[in-house]
């Protein structure tokens, strides 16, 4: 969006940071260079008429050229007309002053006397002069400028000074005081000037002037409120296709024609090349071009004589259905959002002083063709045309949709860097999630099934912290597939409004192989806890049994896979309550790892559960790196679950427990008996998936009943997988060096 001109310089603020108002001068020193480009004709082919104005001239005005020829030779005899218009009631002093007033004035600002006014007065004087009073949201109306001088000798004393007002015929009148501040011994001599006491057009008023103390001196003059004249009258067309409004003048004195932008209080000129002030003759017509058709544009005319009366017509404020289209062209968006305060922030710089409402939606796609989704509850506060919104993911793709009457825009945040990303990578019937962000954040995954065009979120909800403080990094979520074609859903989880981001696995054949090996190897193992679950059922028939604590080290995502669907399975086949931090990530961030870690411990010890300490050759690495540490001193990390179960586990083996509760197995295909230390050799130790049998009968807290399972058909099945597993692209093990926990 362009806009050019001088009227963006200072407009709008962000409240955002100091940065941002630093930015916002660039911004708009480039607005200024990027002014006068015109966009495409607008609706319509051939002349259209105006809407027609509220008031003013018309095409009445023909039959009347003798009168206004001698209301125009009038105002040139006259001379002075309306005067230059005041915004507000004030008095200029060239000293530090304080003015007060009675109700009918209320309270002028005081303030230092400009050094670009007119001459100073010869005190003693109190000249009185016509203006136009023009307060915000009234019609502009006459009033009485005040200018005086007096002299600083003999006004040691004087503290201040009073005007009386006195409008005769309605007998309203008035007072206002200026203080002077503070007293300057030999000071120049006072100078005043208040804008301004407004009164009737034709009626006389007379101002008297005295000293607070009083020391006499008492000046006392009148002025005549001359009645206004009719503005001057002229009709005008819109025609579209030039883009440009066709003004013409009747017959009588020429007038000063332009175009405008009608703001709080004037109607300020049109930037550069579409400024023209031109003086059309009467019974002439002029085409004036204009950049954006926008509700503000006017055409004003006055007489050529200084301070003539003006005449404006303002033909597009009521029309949304004429200046929609080019409304949002006439509109610079300044973006100052910021990912690190989580606030969406925005500034405009307009030809008109437009006050749209701004709220979120969130595109489908980067393609700015794309629909945007409306967020609830979204709305941005706005002050001064600057737009805030906090608690807010800022994403390129989340975007403000700004609404003006019945039209609307959407712009999204300028700049595309993201404050986190996410990938995701399949193995088996698992759905790996790395997440990365340079900002403290919570993140959030659920499955979802794709339903009409939708993706329906499905329970649980998997949650996963950075803490504050913690340096840039990686976070991991594992979610167990339920479905083939399942997707994810991420969002962060930390703020009111983010956009959620869709992740739908590569089924390819590449993939699709693994994906039906991993179904396999569930079903296999499925139907041996269920052939299984009818001997090993817990004897007090309590759901779900007793807990099983999962640990295990991160050493290779082949291990990984593996921990997680016999995790899914002990879960599902058996009923097992099983206590996974991969599955817990919500908590475990929020609580720290060591904390979850030890809470979990102990409450697996009072429900008489197990810990399921899952081992491979990564393991014995980290196992001895820890036992070093430990030797020397070292503290652990306080993110290392692996580091703080093998403390936990050498303290109970140290007092005398020798572990009770603890059971440690290992995939045959990862590990070997020789791979587990020394010191952990007298746990329960169980060959996966040889020894499944044994390994439930343990969770049970018992040996296996008489009756076996008709296990060795699926074991070997079982068995094969895995080792064709290896030869289908499973990814290798890792260096377990590499790892510090889960």
């Amino acid at each position: 969006m362009k806009r050019a001109g001088s009227r963006e310089q200072g407009r709008g603020r962000h409240r955002g940071a100091e940065e941002a108002a630093r930015g916002r001068k660039g911004a708009e020193g480039a607005a200024g260079a990027a002014g006068g480009r015109r966009r495409g004709a607008g609706p319509g082919l051939g002349r259209a008429p105006l809407p027609a104005p509220g008031g003013g001239g018309g095409g009445s005005a023909m039959g009347r050229p003798v009168l206004l020829a001698a209301a125009a030779a009038l105002l040139l005899l006259l001379g002075t007309g309306a005067g230059a218009a005041v915004t507000r009631l004030r008095v200029s002093a060239n000293f530090e002053c304080r003015a007060t007033a009675d109700s009918t004035l209320s309270r002028p600002r005081c303030r230092r006397l400009a050094r670009t006014g007119p001459p100073p007065l010869k005190p003693p004087a109190l000249a009185l002069s016509r203006a136009r009073l023009c307060l915000p949201s009234q019609p502009c109306q006459p009033c009485l400028r005040v200018r005086l001088a007096l002299p600083a000798a003999g006004l040691g004393g004087v503290r201040g000074l009073q005007l009386n007002f006195l409008e005769l015929g309605s007998n309203r009148a008035g007072w206002l005081q200026v203080w002077r501040q503070q007293q300057t011994p030999g000071s120049s001599p006072w100078q005043v000037q208040f804008d301004c006491f407004p009164a009737e057009s034709g009626r006389q008023v007379v101002v008297s002037l005295r000293t607070i103390p009083d020391q006499g001196l008492a000046i006392s003059r009148s002025h005549l409120l001359a009645a206004e004249l009719p503005g001057p009258v002229f009709t005008h067309t819109w025609l579209p296709e030039e883009r440009a409004i066709e003004v013409w003048v009747p017959e009588g004195p020429a007038l000063m024609v332009r175009l405008c932008h009608q703001l709080a209080l004037e109607c300020e000129e049109l930037p550069r090349p579409f400024h023209r002030q031109v003086l059309v003759p009467g019974g002439h017509r002029v085409s004036l071009p204009y950049e954006f058709l926008v509700p503000c544009l006017c055409v004003e005319a006055s007489y050529p004589h200084h301070d003539s009366p003006r005449s404006k017509h303002c033909p597009f404020r009521d029309q949304p259905a004429t200046y929609g289209p080019e409304l949002w062209s006439s509109v610079r968006f300044h973006d100052y959002s910021t990912s690190s305060k989580d606030q969406m922030a925005m500034v405009l710089s307009a030809s008109c002083p437009l006050h749209p409402r701004a709220t979120l939606c969130w595109r489908e796609a980067a393609d700015k063709t794309a629909p945007c989704h409306d967020i609830p509850n979204s709305t941005a506060s706005e002050e001064e045309q600057a737009y805030t919104l906090d608690k807010v993911d800022v994403h390129p793709q989340l975007c403000f949709r700004f609404s003006y009457g019945n039209s609307s825009h959407v712009e999204c945040p300028h700049h595309q860097e993201t404050a986190w990303n996410v990938s995701m990578s399949t193995w088996g019937l698992q759905l790996r999630l790395r997440l990365t962000s340079s900002i403290p954040a919570a993140f959030s995954a659920t499955l979802c099934q794709r339903r009409g065009g939708q993706c329906e979120p499905e329970a649980p909800l998997y949650t996963v912290t950075q803490p504050e403080g913690s340096a840039p990094g990686e976070l991991a979520l594992l979610l167990p597939v339920q479905v083939l074609g399942s997707c994810v859903l991420v969002w962060r989880s930390d703020v009111r409004f983010a956009r959620k981001q869709l992740l739908c696995p590569d089924i390819s054949r590449r993939h699709f192989g693994l994906l039906g090996l991993a179904l396999v190897l569930g079903l296999v193992v499925t139907v041996l806890l269920l052939n299984c679950r009818g001997t090993w059922r817990p004897a007090d028939g309590a759901p779900g049994g007793r807990p099983v604590l999962l640990l295990y080290s991160p050493d290779s995502e082949e291990h990984l896979g593996l921990v997680c669907a016999l995790a899914e399975r002990l879960r599902r086949g058996l009923g097992c309550d099983v206590r996974l931090d991969l599955w817990e990530a919500g908590c475990v961030g929020r609580t720290g790892a060591l904390p979850w870690l030890y809470a979990q411990r102990g409450r697996v010890g009072r429900q008489h559960g197990t810990v399921l300490l899952l081992w491979s050759r990564g393991s014995t690495q980290l196992f001895r790196r820890w036992r070093v540490g430990a030797a020397g001193g070292v503290p652990g990390d306080a993110h290392d679950v692996f580091g703080a179960a093998m403390a936990c586990l050498h303290g109970e083996l140290g007092a005398g427990d020798r572990g009770g509760g603890w059971v440690l197995a290992y995939f045959s295909r990862l590990c070997s008996p020789r791979d587990v230390p020394r010191p952990l050799r007298p746990l329960p130790t169980y060959r996966l998936p040889q020894q499944l049998p044994g390994l439930l009968g343990a969770l049970r807290g018992s040996p296996p009943a008489r009756r076996r399972c008709r296990r060795g058909r699926a074991e070997g099945l079982l068995h094969q997988l895995l080792e064709a597993g290896a030869g289908e692209g499973s990814p290798p093990p890792q260096d377990p060096g590499a790892a510090a926990g889960t």
